[in-house]
This record gives structure tokens, sequence and C-alpha cells, in this order.
């Protein structure tokens, strides 16, 4: 490593962060003035095409629901360049009129803008389309919002922290479609869970902030409905744990100091996921934040009830008889990682005692699981492909109304 690079390395973090993204939106290319080009042209959307992360997913899901909805998709990867996974080609983008969609948060819009290029902007209609889990914006994502003619986010709750920026675009909310499940042929018995046993599932992303994710307190609520009853099965399925540090060595010694809680501790392929779901009695996210929810939709859409912290993007579509909403507690956002602590910010602290209280009484009650496995799955019908598809295309096209609930 140079000398630049070890004096580099020996700043804050967050003095780095201030320096590098402040650097690219000095530099970086600015959208048209207003009024907006029309966008009338090819889409082209631009993000982590080759990621393995939730944002690559994501990416991934919005060019597959625009071709749906008839619009001629440009995919551009930003994986490599903006260092997000595995080297890529720089990307390429049609020159002229059309609609540019750049699928990255908030304080790395404008470092992709730069990639991209004035020539790749100039002429375009520039949406930017971020996630975001808390009800204000942290500071460094506020820079983004010169970036762009409108933004997309994915829930009502995201929209809020948005539209409360002052100079911030026209929002627009786009749900993330949740395709028709497709598992894999493994069960139960390929994941060493018992057939006659209740299965507990806890999806998440270890790298993801595990303070928001809040496994602990699904550990806890499950040792409260059952202790140490070996029919009563707890699965928390994770990966990236390897870059959570401290904060995952505290989940994964509470989950060995219980005999009837698995860790699945590995990325596992689309369909051996949703096989995993299938596999489950009900789906468990006692998060203290979501910016829309996907594992929640996932799990409905595959007729599974569901008991989630009734706070944040997950109620946009989290309704009915098929979910239980847990009680919380606002609390100040603190966060190990880092990604969310921020000053004068709250989160949801959801209430164990009732998240136990579910579990007990979904696991004694075979024939209301069912029923709330069908009520959860014609709830999320609002997030099949073909719904959001045409939500896409007026939102894309400037016909719907903004904040039109799901």
């Amino acid at each position: 490593m140079s000398a630049l690079g070890r004096v580099w390395r020996l700043l804050p973090r967050d003095l780095r962060r201030e320096a590098l993204f402040g650097a690219m939106a000095a530099f970086a290319p600015r959208p048209d003035p207003e009024p907006p080009p029309p966008g009338a042209g090819p889409v082209t959307v631009a993000g982590y095409f080759g990621a393995t992360t939730g944002l690559g997913s994501a990416a991934r899901r919005l060019a597959a629901v625009l071709r749906l909805a008839g619009f001629d998709v440009v995919e551009a990867d930003l994986t490599g360049p903006l260092r997000q996974g595995p080297p890529s080609p720089s990307p390429r983008v049609p020159p002229g009129p059309g609609t540019l969609m750049v699928h990255v948060n908030g304080p790395m819009l404008p470092w992709a803008m730069r990639v991209l290029g004035r020539r790749a902007v100039a002429g375009k209609r520039v949406v930017a389309v971020w996630n975001w889990e808390l009800p204000v914006l942290a500071p460094d994502w506020r820079r983004g919002l010169r970036f762009a003619h409108e933004i997309w986010v994915s829930s009502r709750f995201t929209a809020g922290a948005v539209e409360a920026e002052p100079g911030a675009p026209p929002v627009s909310v786009v749900p993330y479609m949740v395709p028709e499940p497709d598992p894999s042929p493994l069960r139960r018995a390929d994941f060493g869970l018992a057939e006659e046993a209740f299965v507990a599932l806890s999806v998440f992303d270890a790298a993801s902030s595990l303070a928001r994710k809040n496994p602990l307190a699904a550990v806890a609520a499950h040792r409260a409905a059952f202790g140490d009853r070996t029919d009563r099965v707890l699965v928390l399925k994770t990966h990236n744990t390897e870059a959570a540090g401290p904060a995952w060595r505290e989940v994964a010694e509470a989950a060995a100091a219980s005999p009837n809680i698995r860790v699945l501790d590995r990325a596992v392929d689309r369909r051996d996921l949703w096989a995993l779901v299938r596999a489950a009695d009900c789906f468990l996210s006692t998060h203290r934040a979501e910016g829309f929810g996907l594992g929640i939709a996932e799990a409905m859409r595959a007729a599974r009830p569901v008991v989630a912290t009734g706070w944040s993007g997950n109620m946009d579509f989290m309704r009915g008889e098929g979910a239980v909403a847990l009680p919380y507690d606002l609390v100040p956002a603190r966060d190990p990682q880092r990604t969310y602590d921020l000053p004068g910010a709250v989160w949801a602290e959801p209430r164990v005692p009732d998240a136990a209280a579910a579990l007990s009484a979904l696991a004694g009650d075979p024939a209301r699981r069912v029923a709330m496995g069908q009520a959860a799955r014609a709830a999320a019908e609002a997030l099949s492909p073909a719904c959001v598809a045409a939500r896409a295309r007026a939102a894309l096209l400037g016909l719907h109304e903004e904040r039109v609930s799901v």
C-alpha cells in the first residue's frame, strides 16, 4: 500500500466517507435542469446487477418488472465500478433521450452518475431508486437529492422520509414485485428439520445491520414461548456473518445456548430459499425497521403466516388475517454497525412477550396456520408481477396518483 493509501486508512471512517462522497458530488454530471426531459425512448436501469446483495436482487427485479410492463430495458452494471462486488465491465448507456433509473442509495448516487458520465446522463429523465429504513434521511443522503428528477421508493414509510427533505424532487411509491414461489424439491429432512416439529423461520443478511434486523428478539421470543422443547424449532437463515463482527458473535452465542434454535449461515440458491420458506410453519421478523420487508412479502406469497413488527415499510402490505402485527415501542435508533446510528432518529422495539404469545398460539393450532397462510397469500397478491408492473408503468408514464396504497 502506498504512503497516501496508509494515510487515507488512518482517517476516521466518517471523514473518509465525507471526503469521497463530497468529491464525487462536486465532479458528477447533474441531470438536465427543470423541467425534466419527458423520458421517451429506452429505459436504462443502472444498478448492482452482478452483486449477491439485497440491492443486487432489487435491481434485477426492477429491470424484470419494467420489461413486463412493456418497456425496452437496457441494463448498466455498476457492481464493479462502485465496488459492490466482483469486477465488471464499465457500464454502457445509450446516448440521447430516454429514462435513466439509477438503483443505488442516496450517498452513492453522485458516484454512480460520475461513473456513467455526462454523455449517458444528458437529455435523459433521471429517476433515483432508493431504499431507506428510518423515518428521517441520514445527512449524507441529502446531496443525492440534487442528482435526480424524481425518486422511486418501495413503501410509503420511505416516501415520508424523502418527502420531508426541503427541495426533494417528486416521489413515487412502487413496491418490489414478488414472483410466484418456485421452490426446489428440498424438503424438511434436507434442512435437518423434523416433520412433526413446529418451525418458525427468520431470514436476514447479517451485513445489513443486525441491530435493525434484531434476531436477538426472535431468539428471546422463541425461548419465552417454548423453552428447550425440541419439537419447537427456530431457524435463523443468514449470510455475510463475517462482515458483522461482534454483533454476530452475540447472536451466534444466544442461538448456540438453545437446543431448538438452528443457524443456517450461508447463501443459498433462490429456489432452495423458497423451499425453506415452504418448509416452515410461520415467518418471524422482529425487525426494528424495514424499508419494504421483502422476506415478509415472500413468506406471505408462499402462503405462510407472518409474525412481524407492526411498524415501517412492511405495513403497506402486511394486512388482514394472514399476519400478526406485533406491538412495539419507539426508541432511539442505535446501531453498533453504524449504518443506522443516526442522532434523533427512532425505530421500533417489538414487545417480546407479544411475539412469544403469537408463536405459542400458532404452534398449538394447525388449522389456524392454514387459514392465516391463505389470507397472507391473498393479501400479497397486490405484489404479484402483473400488479406491480401496472404500477411501475403508470409511475413511469406519469399517470399515477402519488402515494397510492398497495
